[in-house]
């Protein structure tokens, strides 16, 4: 007996009244015994119509094979463009689970490694929004999870009981599991997570084909979300290093006010070759000990060497009254070192000796302090040496300077006075132009004597390129020593 589908193609074919072109608006193709068949009408002399069937079954086969493989790498370069397009963990996980949500199953689940005794978990419905949690489960319990999560094979879906998935696996209003899949993501080195699939009783349950392709969504997820883990762990590590870099806040120490300013060479990093540090005196009367210095180079080479001088500088505190000394051992620390870099900097100590700052000033190559006098007369210290970390020995002088209450020592780096910019654009901002600032700052706390020479070498600038640039202001404030009610313990510095 002929199939339905051959008979109905063949009433068509007899009443189109178009034996002529017996194929017109014929249905052709059908399933008999199995197998699919498409069907040819040949037209005979006498009027009967005869059909040849031709197998298609295998073309057909090939046809839906490679439709879906289509679809399936357009997913996963979908999935891989969505899930390499942030170095964010979170946005990783929630990605993965709305894609296999959407994809692959009814609702996902991207878990990651615990922390501690608590498992991130993202969920996500088919057509819902991602849900982070913690939950503070035994991934051991459930089959398969544990393993997973450590990188071991995956366990057919078949092998799992849909009935085993514990509450918090399943979404609100979901309803009963009928299929589940866990498999690994795949990390670089370690384990990146577990990626669980889960439809609903009556849906089709995954194919062998499925939890293969599950697999290589998987792989992508996983390498992502891997890539976000180390980019964190990365940073965090960064921002700890980072904070032992950066120049310290500055304040009133023993009675002598100090400030601080510094300014990268560019605006997308933190550090570079400038440094400042003020080391506080042990011993309460004795001087503390100002640093500033510039690094030859820029950026974060030219910060590693920077570290390393101000940690051995602070192993040095207890010469710090033996200016040439220090810097002595400093150049001998340079030398021996695999760096091949060069620093100048000023040492200063300075101390509260009633009203007045006394201060000991040591050139190591270095642009010289300069005095802001009351009467705004800018005086620079006389004190000249060799820079450090290039010659076997080094050799300077140092100036002992006293500052009145009011007066103010500025010590800087030579990326301020080689700004360049100014109307023609190539102009050095320059020593000259720098005394004619700070002469205008005479009596200002030393908080804004920093910020007004920022402030003048930034507008000098506008927004070309220039060097690392720091500042450091050392001041006699105006104030008055009290002592104390039986006037014979320490008293205090007071406005």
């Amino acid at each position: 007996m002929a199939p339905p589908w051959l008979v109905a193609a063949h009433r068509t074919l007899r009443t189109s009244g178009t034996p002529a072109v017996p194929e017109a608006g014929v249905p052709r193709s059908g399933v008999l015994g199995g197998r699919r068949f498409e069907a040819h009408p040949s037209v005979r002399d006498d009027g009967m119509v005869a059909w040849w069937l031709v197998d298609d079954t295998d073309h057909q086969l090939a046809r839906e094979a490679l439709h879906m493989e289509r679809e399936r790498t357009a997913f996963l370069v979908r999935a891989s463009n969505s899930l390499l397009s942030s170095l964010n963990l979170g946005r990783c996980m929630d990605v993965t689970a709305q894609l296999a949500a959407e994809s692959l199953a009814d609702a996902a689940l991207a878990i990651a490694p615990a922390h501690g005794n608590r498992l991130p978990v993202v969920t996500c419905s088919r057509g819902g929004t991602p849900a982070l949690s913690e939950e503070a489960v035994d991934p051991d319990d459930v089959p398969g999870l544990g393993e997973a999560l450590r990188g071991f094979p995956p366990v057919p879906s078949r092998w799992i009981d849909p009935a085993s998935a514990p509450r918090w696996m399943v979404p609100d209003g979901f309803g009963p599991v009928g299929s589940i899949v866990i498999t690994p993501l795949p990390g670089h080195g370690v384990p990146a997570g577990a990626l669980v699939l889960l439809r609903k009783t009556g849906s089709t349950a995954f194919s062998d084909e499925e939890e293969i392709f599950a697999r290589l969504f998987a792989a992508r997820s996983g390498a992502a979300m891997s890539a976000a883990r180390l980019y964190a762990e990365q940073t965090a590590i960064t921002d700890i290093l980072m904070q032992e870099l950066l120049p310290p806040t500055l304040h009133q120490i023993s009675g002598v006010d100090f400030a601080g300013r510094y300014r990268p060479s560019a605006d997308n990093v933190r550090i570079g070759g400038d440094f400042y540090d003020v080391h506080p005196a042990s011993v309460e009367g004795e001087p503390s000990l100002v640093t500033i210095g510039d690094v030859c180079g820029k950026g974060l080479e030219a910060a590693v060497l920077t570290g390393k001088i101000r940690n051995t500088l602070h192993a040095l505190l207890p010469l710090a009254d033996d200016h040439q000394r220090i810097l002595s051992l400093l150049n001998t620390a340079l030398l021996t070192s695999h760096h091949t870099r060069f620093a100048t900097l000023v040492l200063a100590s300075a101390v509260r000796r009633g009203n007045e700052v006394d201060l000991k000033l040591t050139s190591g190559g270095h642009p010289a302090p300069l005095i802001i006098r009351a009467d705004g007369t800018v005086e620079e210290a006389d004190t000249r040496g060799t820079l450090v970390g290039a010659m076997p020995r080094v050799s300077a002088s140092s100036a002992a300077v006293t500052l009145a209450p009011g007066e103010s020592c500025v010590l800087y780096t030579d990326g301020i006075i080689e700004a360049k910019g100014g109307p023609m654009g190539d102009a050095q901002f320059g020593e000259a132009r720098l005394k004619r600032a700070l002469a205008e700052c005479a009596g200002m706390p030393c908080e804004g004597i920093a910020e007004h020479v920022q402030m003048l070498a930034a507008q000098w600038l506008g927004s070309r390129r220039h060097d690392d640039m720091a500042v450091v202001v050392i001041s006699a404030p105006r104030t008055h020593y009290l002592s104390a009610v039986n006037g014979t313990t320490r008293g205090r510095y007071t406005a």
